[in-house]
């Protein structure tokens, strides 16, 4: 009789463990997502496809085919009354035509993240530190003269797409989230 007596409370205790136990756990704050928080305080601003002229020489010997678009900090980007794809256009021209950033005898030297962070600090320097947080390059393709002269001969049938600079990366609009 005490055996199933110690038995019975032994059993009741280790249940209250348990449940206490697991009701500490569920009610435990879930661990923060630092990447996630900082994703919900920045907007996407997309930017548009722009042809960029090469002067060499006092001739235009190509063209550059860009597309950039940003992440851009939801708040600050409230209070600039500027249009942003005009800004950002023409931050790509300052940089692209002003500088040497791209050496088209070596496209494979071309410095990707000395580029983003050109962008970056030109546009945080214009309209505000912090308000461009990420430059996502879509497209830095060259097409040569004598490249679009072929694809003009040909009717433009079976183009040649010129020489990639970069291999872009597929930006898409983040889901809209739903019940604020």
């Amino acid at each position: 009789m005490v055996k199933l007596l110690l038995t019975g409370l032994w059993v009741c205790i280790v249940t209250l463990g348990a449940v206490y136990f697991s009701v500490q756990m569920s009610a435990a704050p879930a661990p923060v997502d630092e990447e996630a928080k900082k994703k919900e305080l920045l907007e996407l601003v997309r930017g548009e496809s722009i042809t960029i002229p090469v002067i060499s020489d006092g001739a235009i010997t190509g063209y550059f085919l860009s597309r950039v678009s940003f992440m851009m900090d939801k708040a600050k980007i409230k209070d600039v009354k500027l249009p942003m794809a005009e800004l950002t256009t023409d931050e790509l021209f300052t940089l692209l035509i002003g500088n040497r950033m791209v050496d088209l005898a070596k496209p494979g030297a071309f410095d990707l993240e000395k580029f983003r962070s050109s962008i970056r600090d030109g546009l945080n320097r214009k309209l505000g530190d912090g308000l461009v947080a990420e430059v996502l390059v879509e497209q830095l393709d060259y097409l040569s003269k004598e490249d679009i002269r072929n694809n003009a001969s040909r009717g433009n049938k079976n183009p040649n797409p010129g020489k990639k600079i970069v291999e872009g990366v597929k930006v898409e609009e983040p889901a809209k989230s739903s019940g604020h």
